[in-house]
């Protein structure tokens, strides 16, 4: 009887990795897609850093992949309860935007992986224990926006050369967006510039920035690209051109919004890394094992709409560094 039972016991225990391969290759998975912003057009989704390289490692979109998208609008208090959704419909994965879009993800789950790109500093915002190792259920790929004011501010001032005394639009909610402001002021003066502080940490602040900004007279705004300045950008956008003052930031939304200079992280870069992380984690790596990583590519945008509705000339030699001129 024994003799009969061992070649059956053999022969199920070498199918049983084959079935659970073939069930695995058979998978289709559900990506969440948490975005503080506004939906794309079709062309411009599937053309998005995320869409490709996860094409390029062999997820197709309807055959063994599903996108559960999520849109904010813009209006970061909606976040939670996308992100909730997310959870209800039990993604394999969470991929989002921005420090709100993370915390609100956070709230709702500590299970579910989540991937993160454009957030200023993952690590002082309490997102992951350190860049190396970030514990928990969350990994993605920094901003880092606290380091990049020297650039930004040295553009403004090639651009723009009698600037001295320049407005930050600062969010003191944020702990990346207050680092910055600490580390311009100390840039600044190498500069010869003065940096004026207009704290901003709600949408609702606008209206009292706009004050501040009137009563200090500064030559310029540098806007930091946090939730409150990114929902606002528009309006902030408009008064600077009103008041014939010209705008730096760090993100290629506040351009396309009107900002004179944007200088910051590659967004595009960041989320084909983003794909990176999420194909190690369908295939069975933690979150907490896999570095947050640093950005490698920046991009300089230059609009020349803005700089002649202000009556601005940009120097050929800055312009020939952009990476893109909004005509």
């Amino acid at each position: 009887m024994l003799r009969a039972v061992l070649p059956l016991l053999v022969l199920v225990l070498l199918a049983a990795p084959f079935a659970a391969e073939s069930q695995q290759a058979g998978k289709v998975w559900r990506l969440g897609v948490l975005d503080p912003g506004f939906p794309p057009t079709e062309d411009d989704w599937q053309r998005s850093g995320l869409v490709l390289r996860l094409r390029d490692a062999g997820y197709a979109e309807h055959q063994n992949l599903e996108f559960e998208r999520r849109y904010a609008a813009g209006k970061i208090d909606r976040l939670p309860a996308l992100a909730a959704e997310l959870v209800q419909l039990k993604v394999d994965v969470i991929y989002t935007g921005t420090t709100p879009a993370v915390q609100a993800a956070r709230m709702v789950t500590s299970i579910i992986p989540i991937v993160f790109v454009a957030v200023g500093d993952p690590v002082g915002s309490g997102l992951v224990a350190s860049l190396s190792h970030p514990g928990g259920n969350v990994t993605g790929v920094s901003a880092q926006m606290a380091d990049l004011g020297a650039k930004q501010l040295q553009v403004l001032k090639e651009c723009v050369p009698s600037t001295r005394r320049v407005a930050v639009l600062w969010n003191p909610a944020n702990v990346a967006s207050a680092r910055g402001l600490g580390d311009g002021e100390i840039i600044a003066r190498s500069l010869g510039m003065t940096i004026i502080p207009v704290a901003m940490a709600k949408p609702e602040d606008l209206l009292a920035a706009f004050s501040a900004m009137t009563r200090n007279r500064p030559d310029a705004v540098f806007v930091h690209p946090t939730a409150p300045m990114w929902e606002r950008r528009v309006e902030i956008m408009e008064f600077a051109i009103m008041h014939k003052l010209p705008t730096l930031s760090g993100d290629a939304i506040m351009a396309r919004a009107g900002a004179l200079i944007t200088f910051g992280s590659d967004l595009q870069d960041q989320r084909r890394h983003a794909a990176a992380h999420i194909d190690k984690i369908l295939e069975g790596t933690k979150p907490a094992d896999l570095p947050v990583e640093q950005p490698t590519k920046f991009e300089l945008i230059i609009n020349l709409k803005t700089a002649n509705a202000l009556g601005l000339t940009i120097p050929p030699a800055v312009l020939a560094r952009a990476d893109e001129v909004i005509q």
